[in-house]
């Protein structure tokens, strides 16, 4: 999956809603049919979505574009993906997947879907909502090649807080565990990390905050509810020129010294050595891909 930074979510049934979720440089959006649709509109929001899908894509071929179905439980899966399932269309958020075996039920209707509606290639973000989610969430991570991402949630009033119990901070001390296991799972199914929610829509300072607790955690993007967040989303999770300089002099510093046959040196004051040249050879890629995406650098440095 591309390292989206900031991935926004859109209501299905507003079309111009869209427009904004465009003009805020969000790298991935989120048609939303599920929380965000009243259960009278949904029907109609699918065909609503679908068009979205490709509208947007016929002027923009590189922003990220997934669908949030409604979850398996509620027999709506199939419908909505019957209609959403559309050229251009990127992958689907997938959520209440709680064990492997829901993740393979999704891939038996994307395999149907895709191959009657002539699309291939869709991958799965996976939101972390449930107890049973966060003990299974290494199996998720790893049940299809389709999953490209999963979620470590710390909202304060979206499902996770209300399965958990949890009372939230800002701080985050409630949400560590069960975001450092999911972070851990992300890692070793070698999958996107990604971290959300903050709901103060008008507290940016706050936001950047906490975007950069997840950044220090260890994610690499993070879901976005409003358009004003995502300017200060991205620059939180944009590699800046300092730390790229940085990776870059160290990677020179220590193929010099290797090539003189010394395994460890100093380097800007630190002492270095093969453990952190193979850690910037893994940042600096990272940080090409954003920037061969057109996403540069802009934040402050680390």
């Amino acid at each position: 999956m591309q390292p989206y930074r900031s991935v926004l979510f859109v209501p299905g049934h507003r079309p111009g809603w869209v427009d904004k979720a465009l003009a805020s440089g969000t790298d991935a959006i989120v048609l939303d049919l599920e929380d965000s649709v009243p259960q009278a509109q949904k029907a109609a929001a699918r065909a609503t979505v679908a068009e979205s899908i490709r509208r947007v894509r016929a002027d923009n071929a590189d922003v990220g574009l997934f669908v949030r179905v409604n979850p398996l439980n509620t027999r709506m899966t199939g419908a909505d993906l019957e209609e959403v399932v559309v050229p251009g269309l990127t992958g689907v958020f997938a959520p209440k997947v709680e064990q492997a075996t829901d993740v393979l039920r999704y891939d038996a209707l994307l395999d149907h879907f895709e191959s009657r509606n002539g699309v291939d290639g869709l991958e799965y973000i996976i939101p972390v909502e449930t107890v049973r989610a966060i003990h299974s969430c290494l199996e998720v991570a790893t049940a299809s090649p389709r999953v490209g991402a999963m979620i470590g949630p710390t909202a304060e009033h979206a499902d996770i807080a209300r399965a958990v119990g949890y009372e939230w901070t800002p701080e985050g001390t409630e949400t560590l565990y069960h975001r450092s296991r999911i972070l851990l799972a992300c890692r070793e199914a070698g999958i996107h990390a990604l971290t959300g929610l903050w709901e103060d829509l008008e507290n940016l300072d706050g936001l950047r905050e906490f975007a950069r607790r997840g950044r220090r955690l260890g994610y690499r993007g993070m879901i976005a509810i409003h358009p004003s967040h995502v300017a200060v989303v991205n620059d939180v999770f944009t590699p800046s020129d300092a730390d790229v300089a940085f990776y870059r002099g160290l990677v020179e510093a220590y193929e010099k010294a290797a090539a003189e046959g010394v395994g460890a040196l100093r380097y800007r004051g630190v002492h270095i050595d093969k453990a952190h040249y193979d850690k910037a050879l893994d940042w600096l890629e990272r940080a090409e891909r954003l920037r061969a995406d057109g996403r540069g650098a802009g934040r402050e440095a680390k």
